[in-house]
């Protein structure tokens, strides 16, 4: 239904709401206060009037899976007050009217495992979230604590807070390949799980808990001792090694691939999310899963993250519970995947996933339970978007002087600070060089290599380029250079600042100088991805926030991202995405053998290695 066909007896008051200022969304999931609660009351008794209504709707039920017509939804405040049939006494002469004429209100959707960092700022990110229906986002930390510790979590946080839409987070298991940033400390821990907005312990890589379990399972202890979540990543794990991984107390997973996978880890009784983000793309691959008839209330739909262009072309959860729709899920279930069923995992849906009295007022207006199109989008009570347009504004965050000024290389780099001097004299060495299989996952390759005037060189016609990790926060200056075969790079040098898993600055290159000037201007920028080429910067993206985050418009952001890919492909990068391909260099994550400032780490037994396998 047009903007025009609907029929909105409040429209002065639903117009009033735009522009407003900021909305105030703690981003903690407040509990109700009693006098609140007495208001709530005393709206439901009819004694006092509501302050929006929808009327003519056909709710969603998602608890009893119904369709519920000729509805009206009444709110106070930030509540739902009621909801059902009639409500004529709870609509005064103030109260704001939709008149939904028969369209669908859903709750506001809810994506339940995302990285906003790197990249997004999230009062930016939050106004195309209201557009696609998302009222609820719960985001890692695990990007901000190896930068900057406790307070760059605390300052990425108060980002995410009083925003048009409700931000929660994990805090960091740190499951890293650097010793340096490896671990979560426990008091650190249990300061942030007192936070109402830290809902549980961040992914930690099942790899990483079976290596070292003295360093994971304390934290696990401390999370399940706060009520709070274990989230869980199983890529690769099946059998008795996924089994000992989720009695650890585990509660969910999102690296299934397929249905198999999916079935696995649903019959052990976790919940599994299903990705359709910009990293990985599964539900189609996934939705296979419907033909065995198992129940799907812990499925779970989530994004894992999107990129600026797949948010501005293709939207956001809107667009991911659509094509749930669209790869044969009920239309109900799809919903479910993304409200209520998030909202019970991470023990949120007393107050969300759900059109109910007493929940948060988070609905979107939608032409009908088949069509995820919103036509209108309530978030906290309050009408923030409305046709696609934003009625609010976002709050802008303030950093604070460190988060600004991450990147600490005590001095510029030189050319020789790449090379690999090989002592003694011998003609050739057999090394390990990082094999990139796919734009992700890597091996090991042993390959022998001539010494040339004592040092090792690039071999193009190989495609072996130099590789570097250089840590920009803890060992300031700290580096490793090793070799990569794979990028098929043909000149220049590609650097950028927002390393996963890691405080490093990871670089790839073909000449030693190049590599040099490109990690110098992510110095003087503070922090972005860079690419330089024969004494030219071909493209650069700043990301002066913790090294990680940009405060640049999304459809500035789209842009950047194009020149990187743009520029990357004219030296020979083959990838779709190669931010993400250097990025990933360094996380513990993906296989298998990664580099870090110590040298280069096999995640199959986590050993850190050197380059030289033996001289020949």
């Amino acid at each position: 239904m047009s903007e025009e066909e609907c029929s909105d007896a409040g429209i002065d008051k639903i117009l009033s709401y735009r522009r407003v200022p900021h909305m105030a969304t703690s981003g903690k999931l407040s509990i109700m206060k009693a006098q609140e609660a007495k208001e709530l009351m005393e709206t439901i008794l009819g004694r006092k009037k509501a302050d929006l209504a929808v009327t003519n709707a056909i709710v969603a039920n998602v608890y009893t899976g119904e369709l519920w017509e000729d509805c009206t939804v009444t709110v106070k405040g930030k509540w739902i007050a009621t909801v059902g049939k009639g409500q004529p006494d709870m609509i005064g002469e103030k109260t704001a009217v939709i008149d939904a004429q028969g369209m669908t209100v859903i709750p506001g959707l809810i994506d339940g495992h995302t990285h906003l960092a790197p990249l997004f700022d999230a009062g930016e990110f939050s106004c195309y979230a209201l557009k696609s229906g998302t009222t609820t986002v719960i985001a890692e930390t695990m990007e901000a604590f190896p930068i900057g510790g406790y307070e760059a979590v605390l300052d990425y946080l108060e980002s995410l807070s009083n925003q048009p839409i409700k931000f929660y987070a994990t805090a960091a298991a740190m499951v890293s390949i650097s010793r340096v940033c490896r671990g979560m400390p426990l008091a650190i821990l249990k300061k942030l799980l007192k936070r109402q907005d830290i809902v549980g312990l961040g992914e930690s890589y099942w790899q990483g808990l079976i290596q070292d379990p003295e360093l994971l399972l304390p934290l696990y202890e401390e999370t399940r001792r706060h009520g709070k979540v274990v989230e869980g990543h199983t890529a690769g794990a099946s059998g008795n090694k996924l089994m000992a991984y989720l009695a650890t107390g585990v509660s969910s997973c999102h690296e299934p691939i397929s249905a198999e996978e999916v079935l696995e880890r649903l019959r052990l009784g976790i919940y599994v999310m299903v990705r359709e983000g910009s990293i990985r793309r599964e539900l189609e691959a996934l939705s296979s899963l419907q033909a065995s008839g198992v129940d799907l209330r812990r499925l779970i739909l989530v994004t894992d993250g999107i990129d600026p262009k797949d948010l501005l072309e293709k939207g956001y959860m809107e667009f991911v519970v659509q094509k749930a729709i669209a790869c044969g899920f009920s239309p109900m279930d799809a919903l479910r995947m993304a409200t209520l069923n998030v909202a019970e995992h991470f023990g949120l849906d007393g107050r969300l996933g759900g059109i109910a009295p007493g929940k948060y007022a988070d609905m979107v207006i939608i032409p009908d339970i088949k069509t995820i199109r919103p036509v209108y989008v309530i978030s906290n009570g309050r009408i923030a978007a409305r046709n696609g347009e934003v009625l609010v504004s976002p709050r802008k965050p303030v950093y604070s002087k460190a988060a600004l000024a991450s990147v600490h290389i005590p001095e510029p780099l030189k050319a020789e600070d790449f090379s690999l001097p090989i002592p003694g004299n011998v003609p050739r060495v057999k090394v390990r060089v990082i094999d990139q299989i796919t734009d992700l996952v890597t091996a090991e390759a042993q390959i022998e290599m001539p010494v040339r005037d004592g040092e090792i060189k690039v071999d193009l016609e190989r495609d072996l380029i130099k590789v570097a990790a250089i840590d920009r926060a803890h060992q300031q200056g700290k580096r490793f250079v090793g070799l990569l075969r794979g990028f098929h790079m043909r000149a220049g040098a590609f650097a950028t600042s927002a390393a996963w898993d890691t405080s490093d600055i990871v670089v790839v290159g073909v000449k030693d100088q190049d590599m040099a000037e490109a990690v110098n201007r992510l110095r003087t920028l503070q922090g972005g991805t860079v690419i330089y080429a024969e004494g030219k910067m071909l493209a650069e993206f700043p990301l002066p926030i913790l090294g990680l985050i940009s405060p640049l418009p999304m459809e500035a952001l789209a842009e950047k991202m194009a020149e990187i890919v743009a520029a990357a492909g004219s030296l020979g990068l083959p990838f779709a995405n190669p931010f993400l391909t250097l990025m990933t260099l360094t996380g513990a994550a993906i296989p298998y053998l990664r580099i870090c400032e110590e040298g280069l780490v096999n995640l199959k037994d986590g050993k850190t290695l050197g380059l030289i396998v033996e001289s020949v």
